[in-house]
């Protein structure tokens, strides 16, 4: 059982929290926006959501 995060690239602004809070690096930063690049490594601790102040990051369960 694996988790999913994903990103709303209409919703991001581009602040590099959840890339920052990530402690597996699964975001990058891609043309002014994050990027979900390590999917796989994803804790589902969900920490890249709370810091997410534009609701464009959501993680859930496989």
């Amino acid at each position: 059982m694996g988790f999913i995060p994903t990103v709303d690239v209409e919703k991001c602004t581009g602040c590099e929290e959840c890339v920052d809070v990530c402690p597996v690096e699964v975001f990058e930063m891609k043309d002014g926006k994050s990027a979900v690049v390590n999917g796989e490594e994803c804790l589902g601790c969900e920490s890249c959501v709370e810091v997410c102040e534009s609701d464009a990051v959501a993680v859930e369960e496989e």
